[in-house]
């Protein structure tokens, strides 16, 4: 699996192309409109069932709402994914990290069908919160701690995160749910416990 000295590069990487797209979009146009983001790949159910443009599945998960949307979200891919990376595998957390993204808009799209209420949505948040719930697992398969991180601390973080999101406007509460359900499952499909006192290499 990896040591205290390993470095999360797939986390590192999906940082820097979060980091990459928004600047060279930022350089085009202002990320902040919802028109130039959907010219750019953001999440938008008509343009998906009508137009068959299911990649906006995927796309938008690389796209942001102005650099505060950015900055938040990477603070927490680093801190999150950096102790999952590590503890699950590069592989196991790239496979999470990406359903867990897809999962979170496809409910969303699904959401957006039941209400027929459409709104462009962008950002790395349901695939964030989908590391977090496989890091959740991940801690309660081992008793509850992982080195600093606890079990009780990921409820709360967990609880608090949701909390703003239902209690704001213009957030896509659906993504982060999706997410979070497909990242418990994630973990629960793929995480492999390490045995501590022996070591163990990836």
């Amino acid at each position: 699996m990896g040591n205290k000295n390993d470095k999360a590069y797939c986390t590192i990487a999906i940082a820097a192309a979060n980091v990459i797209v928004f600047l060279y979009l930022s350089f085009g146009g202002m990320t902040e409109n919802g028109e130039y983001m959907l010219a750019h790949g953001a999440m938008y159910v008509p343009y998906i069932l009508e137009n068959g443009e299911y990649y906006r599945l995927l796309t938008s998960i690389f796209l942001h709402f102005g650099f505060q949307h950015l900055f938040n979200n990477m603070v927490m891919l680093l801190m999150i994914g950096w102790n999952l990376e590590l503890e699950m595998g590069r592989v196991r957390y790239v496979i999470t990290y990406f359903v867990s993204g897809l999962a979170g808009n496809i409910l969303s799209g699904f959401l957006d069908i039941r209400l027929q209420d459409f709104a462009v949505s962008a950002g790395a948040s349901g695939a964030i919160f989908g590391i977090t719930g496989a890091l959740l697992y991940v801690v309660v398969c081992n008793h509850g701690r992982l080195r600093d991180i606890s079990g009780r601390g990921m409820f709360v973080m967990i609880a608090i995160s949701l909390y703003f999101g239902f209690s704001s406007t213009g957030v896509d509460n659906a993504a982060h749910v999706g997410g979070l359900a497909a990242g418990i499952l994630c973990g629960i499909l793929l995480y492999r416990k390490r045995h501590r006192e022996y070591g163990s290499f990836a």
